[in-house]
């Protein structure tokens, strides 16, 4: 067992989530856990380059992590970048500046190892069996798909379609009016060719929702019910197909400012949860797959697992 504290920094298109932990990985004490909303893709993930305005507040991000760093005398620290960051001009300038600033090294790592790692942090919440699952990680600037089960992954793609990408494209009115929807559902038709051919060598059993927009669902569909759901405690849940298709059509119908007094929600993804919950149901009827889990596990526990083990 590791009794000494490690650190895990992941810096996402939308936000950089932080982790502090010690243990094993099938046992681990969370002892910092933090989501930093930095929209390090804003106003120019698809022009690839971070605006002054989000690279600051990726900085001021990072400093707070390294504070706590310091504070809990961690030793081992990995911070991995995603997709915003793999496909923005500046940023080696950005991982640069972190160095200088906090010592911190961060490691810019392609699709197929997030993928991976995503995969691992699935097994580790349990949510696996022997039958083959459909993983999708929808972050802001991409979207993971792995075909795998409990023994072993079968195939694997990320693709730069992420919800800040697509609102970026689509939605720019609000509502999202129906001829955008049209268009970005021929988008993904377009743009997930490879996935279509992979998933039609497989009888996939449920779609697995790593995280994220899936997490959001959950806590909306439980709320609307007048149940408590504590996501901390929750590393799996299964959604009731009626309830999850009534809930995407709610989303995409809805204005800003419906979102925003929506229980459920966090600030972040008051409007990028249209374009994911777009993403998720093209994705549900075209394999025609209704059987849909939410694990809270993805990228961050897949590399605690990894170092811990």
């Amino acid at each position: 067992m590791n009794n000494k504290p490690i650190a895990i920094i992941d810096l996402g298109t939308n936000t950089f989530q932080f982790l502090i932990a010690k243990g094993a990985s099938s046992d681990y004490k969370e002892i910092v856990s933090l989501q930093e909303t930095v929209k390090l893709g804003e106003g120019g993930i698809n022009k690839g380059l971070i605006q002054p305005v989000a690279f600051e507040r990726g900085i001021n991000a990072m400093l707070k992590f390294h504070e706590l760093i310091l504070k809990h005398e961690v030793k081992k620290v990995k911070a991995i970048a995603t997709s915003a960051l793999r496909s923005a001009a500046n940023g080696q300038h950005f991982i640069e500046e972190v160095k200088n600033q906090t010592g911190i090294s961060i490691e810019i790592i392609d699709g197929d190892k997030e993928a991976a790692y995503i995969y691992k942090g699935v097994k580790s919440a349990g949510c696996l069996s022997k039958k083959d699952s459909l993983i999708i990680d929808i972050g802001g600037g991409s979207v993971e798909f792995i075909i795998g089960n409990s023994e072993q992954i079968k195939w694997k793609q990320s693709f730069e379609i992420g919800c800040a990408r697509l609102m970026d494209k689509f939605h720019r009115t609000d509502p999202i009016p129906p001829e955008s929807i049209t268009a970005l559902n021929f988008y993904l038709e377009d743009s997930l060719k490879d996935l279509f051919i992979a998933t039609s060598n497989y009888k996939i059993e449920n779609i697995i929702g790593s995280s994220g927009a899936f997490e959001t669902y959950t806590e909306i569909i439980e709320l609307e019910k007048g149940n408590t759901i504590n996501l901390k405690k929750t590393k799996r849940y299964s959604f009731d197909k009626n309830e999850l298709l009534t809930l995407i059509e709610k989303l995409v119908l809805s204005s800003h400012q419906q979102r925003l007094v929506m229980d459920g929600i966090i600030p972040i993804r008051v409007d990028m949860i249209v374009t994911a919950a777009l993403i998720t149901r093209f994705v549900m009827r075209k394999l025609n797959i209704y059987n849909v889990v939410m694990t809270t596990n993805s990228l961050k526990e897949g590399v605690l697992s990894e170092m811990m083990d």
